[in-house]
């Protein structure tokens, strides 16, 4: 079908359509602050776009992760502190209750401050964080061990759990951020044998010495307190390397995440000021040509023969 229109009007037209297309880009760059809204504002660059997104994604749930597990590290570290300490403690109210001027009901109430610290390290071993217990392991909602003063070592363990709990490192591979219960308080061999530094069981090896009066197992068991101690603090260190390597990871994801931003920024972010100018620049235009358009005559030959034959 031929076109009734002039040459003229649909090139104006055209025009038109053009300079109303650019104002549309310029205002919704100035609206929304980015250059890209849609795969086809460029094609070229949305591969590596989505890409940038993924990453600063996948960084932002790393930081949040060692945000939780740097919680956890710090609440285990300082429980951990509190025990070494009380095994310190233990070890001194051993040297009392060995001594030969101690009384026998002096080493009864001897016995019922290591029995506090014995109820104190259990509870140390259900310390909990964000209503997860920390030294659990895979089985964090429950705790893994209760107090038995008649028990071998103090105890009943309740749950056998590993911890195979690991935080990721953005700049690379991933780190164990915990350990059991067991591996802290209640040491074994390898024949599941309690080992020299278990701590349950020096206290109650201590407990039960000085229940029963007895001077020589007092004695005895201060090799086991100190192992245990010794023990308690190499967990310590433990956190303390956890802390460490937290705290490098945590920096690493915070510069990343301003490189990650900055690179996304440059890509999909748009010329405000730019896009603020085209904007005024097409919509002057866009009146400058329908001002124009509308002073250009719009009579035909046919009105033209009309007024002359009149």
């Amino acid at each position: 079908m031929l076109s009734s229109l002039s040459p003229q009007t649909q090139l104006f037209l055209a025009d038109v359509d053009r300079v109303q297309q650019q104002i549309a880009t310029a205002n919704q760059q100035v609206s929304s602050g980015l250059k890209i809204n849609v795969a086809s504002d460029d094609p070229d660059v949305v591969s590596e776009l989505l890409q940038l997104r993924a990453n600063l994604q996948k960084n932002t749930q790393i930081t949040t992760n060692l945000g939780i597990a740097n919680t956890d590290a710090n609440v285990a570290e300082g429980a951990l502190s509190s025990a070494a300490q009380l095994m310190d403690t233990a070890v001194s109210l051993a040297a009392q209750g060995a001594t030969a001027t101690t009384t026998a009901s002096g080493r009864q109430a001897i016995a019922q401050q290591v029995q506090a610290i014995l109820e104190q390290m259990v509870s140390y071993s259900q310390t909990q964080s964000g209503g997860r217990y920390v030294f659990s392991g895979d089985a964090e909602t429950q705790p893994t061990y209760r107090l038995n003063l008649s028990s071998g070592n103090g105890v009943d363990q309740l749950v056998t759990p590993a911890a195979t709990r690991q935080v990721e490192d953005p700049a690379g591979g991933s780190f164990a951020v915990s350990e059991t219960a067991q591996q802290i308080f209640d040491d074994r061999n390898t024949d599941g044998t309690y080992a020299t530094d278990n701590v349950f069981a020096a206290l109650t090896g201590l407990y039960n010495a000085l229940q029963s009066n007895n001077v020589s197992g007092i004695t005895a068991s201060t090799d086991s307190l100190k192992a245990a101690s010794d023990h308690l603090n190499v967990c310590l260190a433990f956190y303390g390397n956890v802390q460490d390597r937290i705290q490098n990871a945590t920096t690493f994801a915070g510069n990343y995440n301003v490189q990650l931003q900055t690179q996304l920024s440059q890509l999909q972010d748009a010329d405000i000021a730019s896009a603020s100018l085209e904007l005024t620049e097409g919509t002057t235009a866009l009146q400058a040509a329908f001002a124009g358009e509308a002073k250009i005559p719009q009579t035909t030959l046919f009105d033209y023969l009309t007024s002359t034959t009149g």
